[in-house]
Protein backbone atom coordinates (compact mmCIF):
# COMPACT_ATOMS: atom_id res chain seq x y z
CA UNK A 1 0.00 0.00 0.00
CA UNK A 2 1.62 3.52 -1.03
CA UNK A 3 1.36 5.97 1.71
CA UNK A 4 2.24 9.72 2.02
CA UNK A 5 5.20 9.16 4.32
CA UNK A 6 6.20 13.05 4.41
CA UNK A 7 4.22 16.14 4.67
CA UNK A 8 7.13 19.32 3.93
CA UNK A 9 6.40 23.32 3.07
CA UNK A 10 8.86 26.00 2.44
CA UNK A 11 7.30 29.08 3.62
CA UNK A 12 10.37 31.40 2.19
CA UNK A 13 11.10 30.38 -1.17
CA UNK A 14 14.61 28.58 -1.37
CA UNK A 15 14.98 28.60 2.11
CA UNK A 16 14.62 25.42 4.74
CA UNK A 17 11.56 23.67 4.82
CA UNK A 18 9.11 22.41 7.64
CA UNK A 19 8.28 18.45 8.17
CA UNK A 20 4.84 18.61 9.44
CA UNK A 21 2.54 16.01 10.69
CA UNK A 22 -0.62 17.14 8.33
CA UNK A 23 -1.01 20.54 6.85
CA UNK A 24 -4.34 21.70 4.70
CA UNK A 25 -4.32 21.57 0.99
CA UNK A 26 -5.38 24.30 -0.79
CA UNK A 27 -5.73 24.38 -4.63
CA UNK A 28 -2.51 26.39 -4.89
CA UNK A 29 -0.81 23.72 -2.71
CA UNK A 30 0.00 23.61 1.01
CA UNK A 31 -0.96 25.84 3.63
CA UNK A 32 1.98 28.40 3.54
CA UNK A 33 3.90 26.85 1.14
CA UNK A 34 6.45 29.41 -1.19
CA UNK A 35 3.94 32.43 0.32
CA UNK A 36 7.36 34.55 0.78
CA UNK A 37 9.83 35.09 -1.07
CA UNK A 38 13.25 37.35 -1.12
CA UNK A 39 13.82 39.59 -4.02
CA UNK A 40 16.99 41.41 -5.14
CA UNK A 41 16.71 45.51 -5.58
CA UNK A 42 14.97 44.97 -9.68
CA UNK A 43 12.53 42.94 -7.55
CA UNK A 44 13.60 39.61 -8.99
CA UNK A 45 13.41 36.64 -7.09
CA UNK A 46 16.51 35.11 -5.41
CA UNK A 47 17.29 31.47 -4.80
CA UNK A 48 19.77 28.87 -3.34
CA UNK A 49 21.23 28.66 -7.20
CA UNK A 50 22.80 31.75 -6.57
CA UNK A 51 22.74 32.29 -2.68
CA UNK A 52 23.07 28.95 -1.26
CA UNK A 53 23.32 30.31 2.65
CA UNK A 54 19.75 30.79 2.29
CA UNK A 55 19.53 26.90 3.21
CA UNK A 56 20.51 28.09 6.66
CA UNK A 57 17.58 30.22 7.08
CA UNK A 58 15.14 27.97 8.95
CA UNK A 59 11.76 29.59 9.09
CA UNK A 60 8.70 28.23 11.89
CA UNK A 61 5.03 28.40 12.00
CA UNK A 62 4.33 29.29 15.52
CA UNK A 63 1.31 31.25 17.67
CA UNK A 64 0.39 32.94 14.56
CA UNK A 65 3.94 34.15 13.37
CA UNK A 66 6.40 33.00 10.41
CA UNK A 67 9.75 32.64 12.92
CA UNK A 68 12.98 32.75 10.62
CA UNK A 69 15.88 32.54 12.51
CA UNK A 70 19.71 31.96 11.22
CA UNK A 71 23.21 31.20 13.01
CA UNK A 72 24.44 34.65 14.48
CA UNK A 73 20.94 36.21 14.10
CA UNK A 74 18.29 36.96 16.68
CA UNK A 75 14.45 35.78 15.31
CA UNK A 76 12.67 37.60 13.10
CA UNK A 77 8.85 37.44 13.33
CA UNK A 78 6.01 38.68 10.55
CA UNK A 79 2.42 37.26 11.09
CA UNK A 80 0.97 34.94 9.19
CA UNK A 81 -2.29 36.35 8.69
CA UNK A 82 -1.57 38.24 5.10
CA UNK A 83 -4.62 40.81 6.16
CA UNK A 84 -2.30 42.34 8.46
CA UNK A 85 0.17 43.82 5.50
CA UNK A 86 -3.03 45.21 4.02
CA UNK A 87 -1.62 48.70 4.11
CA UNK A 88 2.20 47.48 3.22
CA UNK A 89 3.50 48.90 0.42
CA UNK A 90 2.88 46.86 -2.65
CA UNK A 91 5.98 46.42 -5.18
CA UNK A 92 6.31 44.39 -8.10
CA UNK A 93 8.70 41.41 -8.40
CA UNK A 94 8.96 39.01 -10.66
CA UNK A 95 9.43 34.96 -10.43
CA UNK A 96 10.69 33.23 -13.80
CA UNK A 97 7.86 34.32 -16.75
CA UNK A 98 5.59 35.85 -13.88
CA UNK A 99 5.80 39.38 -12.64
CA UNK A 100 3.07 40.75 -10.51
CA UNK A 101 2.91 42.33 -7.32
CA UNK A 102 4.10 41.16 -3.66
CA UNK A 103 3.54 42.86 -0.25
CA UNK A 104 6.65 44.12 1.47
CA UNK A 105 6.88 42.99 4.65
CA UNK A 106 9.10 45.67 5.52
CA UNK A 107 12.55 47.81 6.30
CA UNK A 108 13.25 45.31 9.08
CA UNK A 109 12.70 42.39 7.54
CA UNK A 110 14.81 43.70 4.18
CA UNK A 111 17.43 44.62 7.07
CA UNK A 112 17.81 40.96 8.37
CA UNK A 113 17.72 39.15 5.57
CA UNK A 114 20.59 41.73 3.58
CA UNK A 115 22.37 41.40 6.68
CA UNK A 116 22.95 37.55 6.68
CA UNK A 117 22.81 36.44 3.05
CA UNK A 118 25.42 40.02 2.04
CA UNK A 119 23.42 41.48 -0.36
CA UNK A 120 20.33 44.04 -0.64
CA UNK A 121 17.34 42.22 -0.36
CA UNK A 122 13.79 42.77 0.53
CA UNK A 123 11.10 40.09 1.77
CA UNK A 124 8.13 40.52 -0.06
CA UNK A 125 4.52 38.12 0.55
CA UNK A 126 2.21 36.72 -1.37
CA UNK A 127 -0.37 39.09 -1.87
CA UNK A 128 -3.59 37.62 -2.30
CA UNK A 129 -5.65 39.88 -4.73
CA UNK A 130 -2.68 38.60 -6.90
CA UNK A 131 -3.20 36.10 -9.37
CA UNK A 132 -0.51 34.23 -10.93
CA UNK A 133 -2.08 30.42 -12.98
CA UNK A 134 0.24 27.43 -13.67
CA UNK A 135 1.65 26.65 -17.36
CA UNK A 136 -2.15 25.65 -19.21
CA UNK A 137 0.10 23.55 -21.18
CA UNK A 138 0.85 21.38 -18.93
CA UNK A 139 -2.56 21.64 -17.09
CA UNK A 140 -5.06 21.55 -19.44
CA UNK A 141 -8.64 22.08 -18.14
CA UNK A 142 -7.14 22.28 -14.52
CA UNK A 143 -6.67 25.91 -13.96
CA UNK A 144 -3.86 25.73 -11.19
CA UNK A 145 -3.23 29.01 -8.94
CA UNK A 146 0.15 29.29 -7.78
CA UNK A 147 2.49 31.06 -4.56
CA UNK A 148 5.89 31.93 -5.48
CA UNK A 149 6.19 27.76 -6.03
CA UNK A 150 8.78 27.60 -9.19
CA UNK A 151 5.90 26.53 -11.81
CA UNK A 152 3.15 24.00 -10.33
CA UNK A 153 1.54 23.85 -6.72
CA UNK A 154 3.25 20.85 -5.73
CA UNK A 155 6.53 18.55 -5.98
CA UNK A 156 5.96 14.83 -5.30
CA UNK A 157 8.72 12.55 -4.81
CA UNK A 158 9.07 8.77 -4.21
CA UNK A 159 10.64 7.24 -1.28
CA UNK A 160 11.92 4.43 -3.45
CA UNK A 161 13.77 7.31 -6.20
CA UNK A 162 15.99 8.36 -3.74
CA UNK A 163 17.03 5.07 -2.19
CA UNK A 164 18.06 4.13 -5.65
CA UNK A 165 20.02 7.26 -6.49
CA UNK A 166 21.40 6.28 -3.03
CA UNK A 167 22.34 2.89 -4.20
CA UNK A 168 24.44 4.37 -7.40
CA UNK A 169 26.06 6.94 -5.24
CA UNK A 170 27.12 4.16 -2.47
CA UNK A 171 28.73 2.41 -5.79
CA UNK A 172 30.77 5.29 -6.66
CA UNK A 173 31.56 5.84 -2.75
CA UNK A 174 30.02 9.25 -2.77
CA UNK A 175 28.09 9.60 0.72
CA UNK A 176 23.88 9.07 0.59
CA UNK A 177 21.87 12.10 0.97
CA UNK A 178 18.48 12.89 2.36
CA UNK A 179 15.63 13.97 0.74
CA UNK A 180 15.96 17.29 1.62
CA UNK A 181 18.12 18.18 -1.59
CA UNK A 182 15.18 17.63 -3.92
CA UNK A 183 12.71 19.85 -1.62
CA UNK A 184 9.84 17.58 -2.47
CA UNK A 185 6.28 18.77 -0.89
CA UNK A 186 5.00 15.25 -0.78
CA UNK A 187 7.22 12.00 -0.34
CA UNK A 188 5.38 9.14 -1.54
CA UNK A 189 6.12 5.42 0.24
CA UNK A 190 5.10 1.96 -0.90
CA UNK A 191 5.51 2.62 -4.75
CA UNK A 192 8.98 0.80 -7.38
CA UNK A 193 11.52 3.42 -7.60
CA UNK A 194 10.49 5.99 -10.50
CA UNK A 195 7.07 4.37 -9.93
CA UNK A 196 6.19 8.23 -9.97
CA UNK A 197 7.11 9.18 -13.86
CA UNK A 198 4.16 7.20 -14.86
CA UNK A 199 1.29 8.12 -12.07
CA UNK A 200 -1.64 10.01 -14.03
CA UNK A 201 -3.53 11.00 -10.71
CA UNK A 202 -2.91 10.22 -6.99
CA UNK A 203 -6.24 9.65 -4.72
CA UNK A 204 -5.04 10.49 -1.11
CA UNK A 205 -7.43 9.25 1.62
CA UNK A 206 -8.00 11.68 4.51
CA UNK A 207 -10.48 11.50 7.34
CA UNK A 208 -12.58 14.61 6.05
CA UNK A 209 -12.59 12.79 2.41
CA UNK A 210 -10.29 12.34 -0.65
CA UNK A 211 -8.06 14.70 -1.85
CA UNK A 212 -6.95 14.20 -5.77
CA UNK A 213 -3.64 14.89 -7.58
CA UNK A 214 -2.84 15.04 -11.16
CA UNK A 215 1.03 14.74 -11.98
CA UNK A 216 1.12 17.19 -14.74
CA UNK A 217 5.03 17.52 -15.43
CA UNK A 218 8.73 16.19 -14.79
CA UNK A 219 10.63 17.80 -12.24
CA UNK A 220 13.52 19.33 -14.35
CA UNK A 221 16.71 19.46 -12.22
CA UNK A 222 18.53 22.87 -11.33
CA UNK A 223 21.91 22.53 -9.26
CA UNK A 224 20.72 23.12 -5.88
CA UNK A 225 20.25 19.49 -5.14
CA UNK A 226 24.12 19.74 -4.81
CA UNK A 227 23.83 21.73 -1.85
CA UNK A 228 24.16 20.13 1.45
CA UNK A 229 21.06 22.17 3.40
CA UNK A 230 22.85 21.82 6.54
CA UNK A 231 25.99 23.28 5.55
CA UNK A 232 24.66 25.88 2.78
CA UNK A 233 27.23 24.65 0.31
CA UNK A 234 28.43 21.88 -2.02
CA UNK A 235 30.00 19.03 -0.04
CA UNK A 236 33.60 19.88 -1.34
CA UNK A 237 34.57 16.17 -1.63
CA UNK A 238 32.04 15.21 -4.05
CA UNK A 239 30.57 19.23 -5.14
CA UNK A 240 29.01 18.02 -8.71
CA UNK A 241 26.39 15.67 -6.90
CA UNK A 242 24.43 14.11 -7.29
CA UNK A 243 23.83 15.76 -9.88
CA UNK A 244 26.76 13.74 -12.26
CA UNK A 245 25.19 10.47 -11.45
CA UNK A 246 21.09 11.63 -12.46
CA UNK A 247 22.51 12.66 -15.54
CA UNK A 248 23.81 9.22 -16.40
CA UNK A 249 20.13 7.87 -16.41
CA UNK A 250 17.95 10.54 -15.90
CA UNK A 251 17.32 12.40 -18.81
CA UNK A 252 13.68 12.63 -19.80
CA UNK A 253 12.41 12.64 -23.35
CA UNK A 254 9.17 14.47 -22.00
CA UNK A 255 10.77 17.58 -21.33
CA UNK A 256 13.67 17.63 -24.12
CA UNK A 257 15.91 15.12 -22.43
CA UNK A 258 16.56 17.25 -19.55
CA UNK A 259 17.63 15.66 -15.73
CA UNK A 260 14.20 15.43 -13.80
CA UNK A 261 13.46 13.71 -10.33
CA UNK A 262 10.25 13.84 -8.91
CA UNK A 263 6.78 14.53 -10.40
CA UNK A 264 4.83 17.93 -10.13
CA UNK A 265 1.28 17.90 -9.62
CA UNK A 266 -2.00 20.11 -9.36
CA UNK A 267 -4.78 19.70 -7.42
CA UNK A 268 -7.72 18.37 -8.79
CA UNK A 269 -10.11 17.52 -5.47
CA UNK A 270 -10.52 18.10 -2.09
CA UNK A 271 -8.81 21.66 -2.12
CA UNK A 272 -9.34 23.04 1.75
CA UNK A 273 -8.79 19.37 3.51
CA UNK A 274 -6.20 18.23 5.42
CA UNK A 275 -3.21 15.96 4.68
CA UNK A 276 -2.23 13.87 7.50
CA UNK A 277 0.83 12.13 7.32
CA UNK A 278 0.95 8.11 6.99
CA UNK A 279 -2.74 9.07 4.85
CA UNK A 280 -2.87 5.63 2.16
CA UNK A 281 -2.46 7.09 -1.15
CA UNK A 282 -4.05 5.27 -4.33
CA UNK A 283 -1.91 5.95 -7.89
CA UNK A 284 -3.34 5.76 -11.11
CA UNK A 285 -0.93 4.82 -13.71
CA UNK A 286 -0.18 6.30 -17.41
CA UNK A 287 1.97 4.26 -19.86
CA UNK A 288 1.50 6.41 -22.92
CA UNK A 289 4.49 8.62 -22.59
Amino acid sequence: MATISQINVYPIKSCAGIALDEARMFAHGLEYDRHWMLVDTSGRFVTQRTMPRMALIEPELAGGELVVRAPGQAPFRTPLDAAVLSDAERIEVTVWRSTLNALDVGGEAAQWFSAFLGAPLRLVRFDPAAQRIANRDRTGDTIAPLRFADGYPLLVIGQASLDDLNARLGKKGVDAIPMNRFRPNLVLSGIEAYEEDYIDTLRLETGAGPIGLRFVKPCTRCPIPTIDQLSGAPDPRWPHEPTDTLSAYRADSRVDGQMTFGQNAVVVEGAGTVLAAGCDASPELRFDN
